[in-house]
C-alpha cells in the first residue's frame, strides 16, 4: 500500500480561520496531503486585523518540531509567521536535519497591514534562512524588503526573484503581483528559468490569507510529488478560484474559499 504523502506547516494562528496554521491545514486537506503542524505564535486576529500576539516559548518550539520528525514522515514543510530570532535559529538548526522541500512564505506584516515578525528578526530570515528554501514567495512588499529595492514594474518583479536566488541562495523565487495594478502576473525563477504565471485579476476585497494558502498549496503539491513549476502553476489556479469564490464573512477582508475547486464549489 501506497503511504499517503503528508505536509507540515510551521506557523502562527488565525481563529478566525482564514490565514495561518488555519488556512494552511485547510489547503493540505483540500490537495489530499495528510497536513502536520507546528505553531509558532497564538496570534487573536480576524478579518479586520490583529489584536493581541503571544509568542510560544522557543523551548515549545523545538519540542513541536522533533515531537513531529521524530515520528513522522514529511514529504514538504512551509513555513509562515516565525517572529524572533530565537525561533529562527531553533528552526535552522531543525532544517539542516531534514531533507524535505522548503517553501518559505515570509510573512512580516498581515493582509490587514498589521507586524508579525520583529524588525531585527527580518535580516535574519534573509540571512539565514532563505539560503535553505526550496522556494520563497514573498509578495511585492516582502520582496521589496528582501532584497531592499523598490519594486513598480513588472520587470522590476522579475530582477527581485532573479537576485532571491543569485544573491541570496533561495533555491527558487516566486515573486507575487498581487499588489500591482492590472492582471494577477507572478514571477518564478528557479536559477535557470523564468516563468511567468498570469490569471485574471478578481474584483474583491476577500484576499485574507491568500498568501498563506497559495504557499500552503505549492507545499501539498510538492509533497505529492509534483515538480516546483507544476506545483507552482496548480496552485496559482487554486489561490485563483478561491479568491473567486470568496467568503463574504466578517466585517474587513473576508477569507479565500479553500473549497472552490471542488466539483460542487461552495460560493460565498
Amino acid at each position: 500500500m501506497n503511504r499517503v504523502k503528508c505536509a507540515l506547516t510551521i506557523a502562527g494562528t488565525d481563529p478566525s480561520g482564514g490565514a495561518g496554521i488555519q488556512a494552511d491545514l485547510k489547503t493540505f486537506q483540500e490537495l489530499q496531503s495528510y497536513g502536520m503542524s507546528v505553531v509558532t505564535s497564538v496570534v487573536a486576529q480576524n478579518t479586520t486585523g490583529v489584536s493581541a500576539v503571544h509568542h510560544l516559548p522557543v523551548t515549545m518550539l523545538k519540542q513541536q518540531l522533533y515531537a513531529v520528525s521524530d515520528d513522522m514522515p514529511i514529504d514538504a514543510l512551509k513555513t509562515g509567521m516565525v517572529a524572533t530570532i530565537d525561533m529562527m535559529e531553533v528552526l535552522k538548526q531543525w532544517l539542516k536535519e531534514t531533507e524535505a522541500a522548503y517553501v518559505m512564505d515570509p510573512v512580516m506584516v498581515a493582509t490587514s497591514g498589521d507586524p508579525l515578525i520583529e524588525e531585527k528578526a527580518r535580516d535574519y530570515l534573509r540571512k539565514e534562512l532563505v539560503p535553505l528554501t526550496t522556494l520563497v514567495t514573498p509578495n511585492i512588499p516582502e520582496a521589496e524588503y528582501l532584497t531592499g529595492k523598490a519594486i513598480e514594474t513588472e520587470e522590476a518583479m522579475k530582477k527581485a526573484a532573479e537576485e532571491l536566488v543569485e544573491v541570496y541562495g533561495a533555491g527558487a523565487a516566486l515573486v507575487k503581483g498581487g499588489h500591482l495594478r492590472g492582471h494577477a502576473v507572478d514571477y518564478l525563477y528557479d536559477g535557470n528559468e523564468m516563468t511567468v504565471l498570469e490569471a485574471e485579476r478578481i474584483d474583491t476585497n476577500n484576499t485574507h490569507g491568500t498568501g498563506c494558502t497559495y504557499s500552503a498549496a505549492i507545499t501539498a503539491y510538492l509533497s505529492r510529488g509534483d515538480t516546483l513549476k507544476e506545483a507552482v502553476r496548480k496552485s496559482k489556479y487554486f489561490v485563483t478560484e478561491a479568491i473567486r469564490h470568496s467568503f463574504d464573512l466578517g466585517a474587513g477582508s473576508g477569507p479565500t474559499n479553500h473549497f472552490a475547486t471542488r466539483k460542487e464549489t461552495m460560493k460565498g
